[in-house]
Protein backbone atom coordinates (compact mmCIF):
# COMPACT_ATOMS: atom_id res chain seq x y z
CA UNK A 1 0.00 0.00 0.00
CA UNK A 2 1.38 3.56 -1.00
CA UNK A 3 0.05 6.79 0.59
CA UNK A 4 0.98 10.12 -0.40
CA UNK A 5 0.59 13.01 1.78
CA UNK A 6 -0.07 16.62 0.57
CA UNK A 7 0.43 19.62 2.92
CA UNK A 8 1.60 23.02 2.48
CA UNK A 9 5.11 22.89 4.19
CA UNK A 10 6.80 19.86 5.81
CA UNK A 11 10.34 19.17 7.58
CA UNK A 12 13.00 20.04 7.26
CA UNK A 13 11.85 23.46 6.11
CA UNK A 14 9.41 23.97 8.99
CA UNK A 15 8.54 22.27 12.17
CA UNK A 16 5.31 22.87 13.72
CA UNK A 17 1.92 20.87 14.40
CA UNK A 18 1.18 19.36 10.98
CA UNK A 19 4.96 18.95 10.64
CA UNK A 20 5.06 16.36 13.28
CA UNK A 21 2.01 15.06 12.75
CA UNK A 22 2.76 14.08 9.10
CA UNK A 23 6.04 12.59 10.75
CA UNK A 24 4.46 10.68 13.03
CA UNK A 25 1.86 9.15 11.02
CA UNK A 26 4.89 8.47 8.21
CA UNK A 27 6.61 6.73 10.36
CA UNK A 28 4.20 4.72 12.42
CA UNK A 29 2.46 3.47 9.11
CA UNK A 30 5.48 2.61 7.51
CA UNK A 31 6.61 0.61 11.07
CA UNK A 32 2.97 -1.10 9.22
CA UNK A 33 3.77 -2.06 5.49
CA UNK A 34 2.90 1.26 4.55
CA UNK A 35 5.11 3.25 1.87
CA UNK A 36 4.81 6.69 2.61
CA UNK A 37 5.60 9.99 0.64
CA UNK A 38 5.05 13.67 1.17
CA UNK A 39 4.72 16.45 -1.01
CA UNK A 40 4.75 19.72 0.13
CA UNK A 41 5.98 23.70 -0.63
CA UNK A 42 9.10 25.39 -0.05
CA UNK A 43 10.51 28.49 -0.68
CA UNK A 44 13.77 26.67 -1.01
CA UNK A 45 14.47 23.59 -2.82
CA UNK A 46 18.02 22.98 -3.37
CA UNK A 47 17.08 19.34 -3.10
CA UNK A 48 14.10 18.83 -4.41
CA UNK A 49 13.57 15.49 -3.24
CA UNK A 50 15.48 14.05 0.02
CA UNK A 51 14.67 11.05 2.46
CA UNK A 52 13.27 11.91 5.89
CA UNK A 53 12.84 8.77 8.44
CA UNK A 54 12.51 6.43 5.81
CA UNK A 55 9.98 7.94 3.41
CA UNK A 56 10.63 10.52 0.69
CA UNK A 57 9.98 14.05 0.61
CA UNK A 58 9.12 16.07 -2.67
CA UNK A 59 9.43 19.28 -2.61
CA UNK A 60 8.22 22.10 -5.14
CA UNK A 61 8.80 26.30 -5.49
CA UNK A 62 6.09 28.18 -3.81
CA UNK A 63 4.94 30.82 -6.61
CA UNK A 64 3.53 33.41 -4.95
CA UNK A 65 1.41 33.54 -1.27
CA UNK A 66 -1.90 34.97 -0.67
CA UNK A 67 -3.00 35.62 2.95
CA UNK A 68 -0.29 33.28 3.62
CA UNK A 69 -1.32 30.16 1.66
CA UNK A 70 1.60 29.35 -0.28
CA UNK A 71 0.49 28.69 -4.01
CA UNK A 72 3.09 26.23 -6.52
CA UNK A 73 2.57 26.38 -10.54
CA UNK A 74 4.94 23.34 -10.14
CA UNK A 75 3.05 21.47 -8.12
CA UNK A 76 -0.03 20.44 -9.98
CA UNK A 77 1.88 18.23 -13.02
CA UNK A 78 3.89 16.68 -9.70
CA UNK A 79 1.09 15.96 -7.77
CA UNK A 80 -0.56 14.04 -10.67
CA UNK A 81 2.58 12.00 -11.16
CA UNK A 82 2.91 11.12 -7.79
CA UNK A 83 -1.06 10.72 -7.37
CA UNK A 84 -0.80 7.82 -10.19
CA UNK A 85 1.73 5.85 -8.59
CA UNK A 86 0.02 5.95 -4.87
CA UNK A 87 -3.23 4.03 -3.52
CA UNK A 88 -4.34 6.52 -0.94
CA UNK A 89 -4.54 10.30 -0.74
CA UNK A 90 -3.85 11.64 2.43
CA UNK A 91 -4.43 15.44 2.07
CA UNK A 92 -3.86 17.76 5.55
CA UNK A 93 -6.55 20.55 6.16
CA UNK A 94 -7.00 23.49 6.24
CA UNK A 95 -5.03 24.78 3.13
CA UNK A 96 -7.15 26.08 0.38
CA UNK A 97 -4.73 25.50 -2.71
CA UNK A 98 -4.88 22.03 -1.51
CA UNK A 99 -9.09 22.22 -2.88
CA UNK A 100 -7.98 23.32 -6.04
CA UNK A 101 -4.91 21.04 -6.66
CA UNK A 102 -7.61 17.95 -5.98
CA UNK A 103 -9.77 19.37 -8.41
CA UNK A 104 -7.95 20.15 -11.34
CA UNK A 105 -5.59 17.07 -10.75
CA UNK A 106 -8.30 14.45 -10.69
CA UNK A 107 -6.85 11.61 -9.25
CA UNK A 108 -9.48 9.40 -8.52
CA UNK A 109 -7.45 7.76 -6.02
CA UNK A 110 -9.10 6.92 -2.22
CA UNK A 111 -8.76 10.44 -0.23
CA UNK A 112 -8.67 10.97 3.43
CA UNK A 113 -8.74 14.58 4.90
CA UNK A 114 -6.81 15.33 8.56
CA UNK A 115 -9.21 17.77 10.05
CA UNK A 116 -6.24 20.08 11.61
CA UNK A 117 -8.77 22.89 12.26
CA UNK A 118 -11.36 24.97 11.19
CA UNK A 119 -10.12 28.57 9.29
CA UNK A 120 -10.55 31.15 12.36
CA UNK A 121 -8.31 34.71 10.99
CA UNK A 122 -9.46 34.92 7.37
CA UNK A 123 -13.28 36.23 7.79
CA UNK A 124 -13.23 37.97 4.15
CA UNK A 125 -11.81 35.96 2.13
CA UNK A 126 -13.51 32.77 3.91
CA UNK A 127 -16.74 33.91 2.18
CA UNK A 128 -14.45 33.59 -0.96
CA UNK A 129 -13.74 30.40 -0.40
CA UNK A 130 -16.60 28.40 1.78
CA UNK A 131 -18.44 27.04 -1.45
CA UNK A 132 -15.30 25.25 -2.55
CA UNK A 133 -14.39 24.60 0.67
CA UNK A 134 -17.73 22.62 1.08
CA UNK A 135 -17.21 20.97 -2.19
CA UNK A 136 -14.12 19.68 -1.56
CA UNK A 137 -15.12 18.02 1.87
CA UNK A 138 -17.90 16.88 0.48
CA UNK A 139 -15.92 14.94 -2.22
CA UNK A 140 -13.09 13.32 -0.26
CA UNK A 141 -14.11 9.75 1.02
CA UNK A 142 -12.92 9.84 4.60
CA UNK A 143 -12.28 12.76 7.39
CA UNK A 144 -9.87 12.41 10.42
CA UNK A 145 -11.15 14.80 13.47
CA UNK A 146 -8.08 14.98 16.01
CA UNK A 147 -10.72 14.83 18.98
CA UNK A 148 -14.09 14.53 20.26
CA UNK A 149 -13.99 17.78 21.44
CA UNK A 150 -13.75 19.10 18.07
CA UNK A 151 -15.68 17.32 16.17
CA UNK A 152 -19.09 18.54 18.41
CA UNK A 153 -17.82 21.96 18.39
CA UNK A 154 -16.65 22.29 14.93
CA UNK A 155 -19.80 23.21 12.37
CA UNK A 156 -17.96 22.34 9.27
CA UNK A 157 -17.44 19.07 10.35
CA UNK A 158 -20.82 18.23 11.80
CA UNK A 159 -21.95 18.33 7.95
CA UNK A 160 -19.69 15.68 7.39
CA UNK A 161 -20.06 13.32 10.74
CA UNK A 162 -21.87 10.50 8.39
CA UNK A 163 -18.24 9.60 7.11
CA UNK A 164 -15.86 11.25 9.65
CA UNK A 165 -13.87 9.34 12.37
CA UNK A 166 -11.53 10.39 15.42
CA UNK A 167 -7.95 9.86 16.05
CA UNK A 168 -6.67 11.60 18.30
CA UNK A 169 -2.72 12.86 17.07
CA UNK A 170 0.22 10.57 18.68
CA UNK A 171 3.55 10.70 19.57
CA UNK A 172 6.22 8.04 19.72
CA UNK A 173 8.58 8.66 23.08
CA UNK A 174 11.10 6.25 21.47
CA UNK A 175 11.94 8.50 18.90
CA UNK A 176 12.74 11.11 21.17
CA UNK A 177 16.28 11.46 21.69
CA UNK A 178 17.26 11.28 25.57
CA UNK A 179 19.04 14.52 27.07
CA UNK A 180 22.86 13.69 27.85
CA UNK A 181 23.57 15.20 31.70
CA UNK A 182 25.82 18.13 30.08
CA UNK A 183 22.34 19.21 28.13
CA UNK A 184 20.26 19.04 31.75
CA UNK A 185 22.87 20.25 33.98
CA UNK A 186 23.68 23.61 30.90
CA UNK A 187 19.82 24.33 31.09
CA UNK A 188 19.74 23.54 35.04
CA UNK A 189 22.02 26.64 35.26
CA UNK A 190 20.45 28.86 32.87
CA UNK A 191 16.79 28.36 34.14
CA UNK A 192 17.32 26.92 37.75
CA UNK A 193 15.56 23.40 38.98
CA UNK A 194 12.25 24.73 38.60
CA UNK A 195 10.03 26.97 36.37
CA UNK A 196 7.29 26.98 34.24
CA UNK A 197 7.67 25.87 30.27
CA UNK A 198 5.90 26.96 27.18
CA UNK A 199 7.19 25.19 23.45
CA UNK A 200 5.89 26.15 20.39
CA UNK A 201 5.46 28.79 17.19
CA UNK A 202 5.24 32.60 18.27
CA UNK A 203 1.42 32.37 16.41
CA UNK A 204 -1.11 35.28 17.45
CA UNK A 205 -3.23 32.29 18.84
CA UNK A 206 -0.66 31.21 21.04
CA UNK A 207 -2.24 33.66 24.30
CA UNK A 208 1.21 34.35 25.22
CA UNK A 209 -0.16 37.84 26.01
CA UNK A 210 -1.88 36.53 28.49
CA UNK A 211 0.93 35.00 29.86
CA UNK A 212 3.10 38.03 30.05
CA UNK A 213 0.62 39.60 31.65
CA UNK A 214 0.04 36.66 34.45
CA UNK A 215 3.91 36.82 35.02
CA UNK A 216 3.43 40.42 36.41
CA UNK A 217 4.83 40.82 39.57
CA UNK A 218 6.00 36.92 40.04
CA UNK A 219 9.18 35.77 40.46
CA UNK A 220 8.65 32.35 39.53
CA UNK A 221 11.02 31.56 36.44
CA UNK A 222 9.08 31.00 32.85
CA UNK A 223 11.02 29.98 29.35
CA UNK A 224 9.73 30.57 26.10
CA UNK A 225 10.94 28.28 23.51
CA UNK A 226 10.11 28.89 20.19
CA UNK A 227 10.31 31.63 17.34
CA UNK A 228 8.08 33.46 15.25
CA UNK A 229 6.24 36.45 13.99
CA UNK A 230 5.64 37.66 17.03
CA UNK A 231 8.27 37.35 18.44
CA UNK A 232 9.54 41.14 18.89
CA UNK A 233 6.22 42.14 19.92
CA UNK A 234 5.89 39.59 22.65
CA UNK A 235 9.64 41.13 24.22
CA UNK A 236 8.48 44.51 23.81
CA UNK A 237 5.45 43.84 25.97
CA UNK A 238 7.56 42.09 28.34
CA UNK A 239 9.74 45.03 29.04
CA UNK A 240 6.98 47.44 28.62
CA UNK A 241 5.39 45.71 31.61
CA UNK A 242 8.37 45.42 33.58
CA UNK A 243 8.92 41.54 33.49
CA UNK A 244 11.80 40.24 34.16
CA UNK A 245 11.42 36.54 34.80
CA UNK A 246 10.39 35.38 30.87
CA UNK A 247 13.56 34.15 29.40
CA UNK A 248 13.10 34.15 25.60
CA UNK A 249 14.76 30.85 24.47
CA UNK A 250 14.07 31.28 20.37
CA UNK A 251 13.89 28.11 18.29
CA UNK A 252 16.12 25.30 19.80
CA UNK A 253 16.94 22.08 18.33
CA UNK A 254 15.20 18.69 19.70
CA UNK A 255 17.95 17.85 22.74
CA UNK A 256 17.85 21.19 24.29
CA UNK A 257 14.08 21.37 23.99
CA UNK A 258 13.55 18.26 25.34
CA UNK A 259 16.47 18.47 27.99
CA UNK A 260 13.65 21.80 29.20
CA UNK A 261 10.78 19.65 29.11
CA UNK A 262 12.77 16.78 31.59
CA UNK A 263 13.50 19.81 33.94
CA UNK A 264 10.58 21.95 33.82
CA UNK A 265 7.75 21.97 36.82
CA UNK A 266 4.92 22.42 34.42
CA UNK A 267 3.98 22.75 30.39
CA UNK A 268 1.72 26.11 30.03
CA UNK A 269 -0.41 26.29 27.13
CA UNK A 270 -1.93 29.76 26.96
CA UNK A 271 -3.83 29.22 23.20
CA UNK A 272 -6.86 31.38 23.73
CA UNK A 273 -8.08 30.61 19.61
CA UNK A 274 -9.95 27.75 18.31
CA UNK A 275 -6.97 27.85 15.43
CA UNK A 276 -5.38 26.00 18.28
CA UNK A 277 -7.04 22.56 17.20
CA UNK A 278 -4.79 19.76 19.32
CA UNK A 279 -1.45 20.93 21.27
CA UNK A 280 1.16 18.73 20.52
CA UNK A 281 3.29 20.15 23.25
CA UNK A 282 0.47 19.69 25.59
CA UNK A 283 1.24 15.56 24.21
CA UNK A 284 4.58 15.88 24.83
CA UNK A 285 4.38 17.79 28.46
CA UNK A 286 2.27 14.54 29.26
CA UNK A 287 4.83 12.32 27.71
CA UNK A 288 7.50 13.57 29.94
CA UNK A 289 4.84 13.55 33.04
CA UNK A 290 4.29 17.13 33.63
CA UNK A 291 1.18 18.94 34.81
CA UNK A 292 -0.80 20.92 32.39
CA UNK A 293 -2.13 24.28 32.19
CA UNK A 294 -4.41 25.14 29.35
CA UNK A 295 -7.46 27.44 28.22
CA UNK A 296 -10.88 25.74 27.52
CA UNK A 297 -11.29 26.77 23.75
CA UNK A 298 -13.70 24.11 22.52
CA UNK A 299 -10.82 21.77 21.04
CA UNK A 300 -8.43 19.01 21.64
CA UNK A 301 -6.31 21.42 24.00
CA UNK A 302 -8.78 19.86 27.00
CA UNK A 303 -9.16 16.47 25.37
CA UNK A 304 -5.23 15.84 26.44
CA UNK A 305 -5.61 17.93 29.86
CA UNK A 306 -8.17 16.87 31.92
CA UNK A 307 -8.90 20.01 34.57
CA UNK A 308 -7.67 19.28 38.17
CA UNK A 309 -7.17 15.82 36.71
CA UNK A 310 -4.17 16.10 34.03
CA UNK A 311 -3.64 19.75 34.82
CA UNK A 312 -5.67 22.70 35.17
CA UNK A 313 -8.19 24.08 32.29
CA UNK A 314 -8.87 27.86 32.59
CA UNK A 315 -10.59 30.38 30.63
CA UNK A 316 -9.45 31.81 27.71
CA UNK A 317 -7.26 35.46 27.29
CA UNK A 318 -7.62 35.13 31.50
CA UNK A 319 -4.49 36.95 32.83
CA UNK A 320 -5.95 36.65 36.28
CA UNK A 321 -7.01 33.21 35.91
CA UNK A 322 -3.76 31.88 34.34
CA UNK A 323 -1.98 33.28 37.33
CA UNK A 324 -3.69 31.75 39.48
CA UNK A 325 -3.79 28.40 38.00
CA UNK A 326 0.47 28.66 38.02
CA UNK A 327 0.69 29.71 41.77
CA UNK A 328 -1.37 26.73 42.54
CA UNK A 329 1.02 24.51 40.92
CA UNK A 330 4.11 26.46 42.28
CA UNK A 331 2.75 26.21 45.80
CA UNK A 332 1.44 23.00 45.37
CA UNK A 333 4.53 20.32 44.09
CA UNK A 334 3.23 17.50 45.49
CA UNK A 335 -0.48 17.41 43.90
CA UNK A 336 1.52 19.01 40.58
CA UNK A 337 3.53 15.73 40.28
CA UNK A 338 1.02 13.40 40.90
CA UNK A 339 -1.20 15.77 38.04
CA UNK A 340 1.78 14.99 35.62
CA UNK A 341 2.06 10.91 36.29
CA UNK A 342 -1.97 11.08 35.39
CA UNK A 343 -0.92 12.95 32.75
CA UNK A 344 1.41 10.59 31.32
CA UNK A 345 -1.09 7.33 32.22
CA UNK A 346 -3.20 9.33 29.40
CA UNK A 347 -0.38 9.71 26.94
CA UNK A 348 0.34 6.18 27.21
CA UNK A 349 -3.78 5.28 26.90
CA UNK A 350 -4.31 7.59 24.31
CA UNK A 351 -1.97 9.59 22.60
CA UNK A 352 0.71 6.84 21.37
CA UNK A 353 2.19 6.84 17.77
CA UNK A 354 1.12 2.93 17.42
CA UNK A 355 -2.09 3.45 18.19
CA UNK A 356 -2.44 6.48 15.82
CA UNK A 357 -0.65 4.68 12.83
CA UNK A 358 -2.60 1.47 13.58
CA UNK A 359 -6.16 3.65 13.37
CA UNK A 360 -5.17 5.38 9.86
CA UNK A 361 -4.06 1.87 8.10
CA UNK A 362 -7.74 0.42 9.13
CA UNK A 363 -9.46 3.46 7.12
CA UNK A 364 -7.10 3.55 4.75
CA UNK A 365 -7.61 -0.54 4.26
CA UNK A 366 -11.34 -0.39 4.67
CA UNK A 367 -11.11 2.52 1.90
CA UNK A 368 -9.36 0.13 -0.51
CA UNK A 369 -11.56 -2.69 0.00
CA UNK A 370 -14.60 -0.46 -0.94
CA UNK A 371 -12.90 1.17 -4.02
Amino acid sequence: MKVLHFYKTYLPDTIGGGETLINQIAKGTQLLGVSVEVLSLSQNIDHKTLEIDGHLVHRCQTSFEIASTPFSISAFSRFKELAKQADIIHYHFPYPFTDILHFVTQANKPTVVTYLSDIIKQENLLKLYRPLKHRFLESIDHIVATSPNYLESSPILSRFADKTSIIPIGLDKNSYPKSSNEKLNFWKEKCGSRFFLFIGVLRYYKGLHTLIEAAKNTDYPIVIVGSGLMESELKQQAKDTGVHNIYFAGRLDEVDKLALLELCSALVFPSHLRSESFGISLIEGAMYGKPLISCEIGTGTTYINIDKETGLVIPPDDSVALRQAMDYLWNNPIEAAAMGKRAEARYWELFTAKKMAESYVEIYKKLLSEK
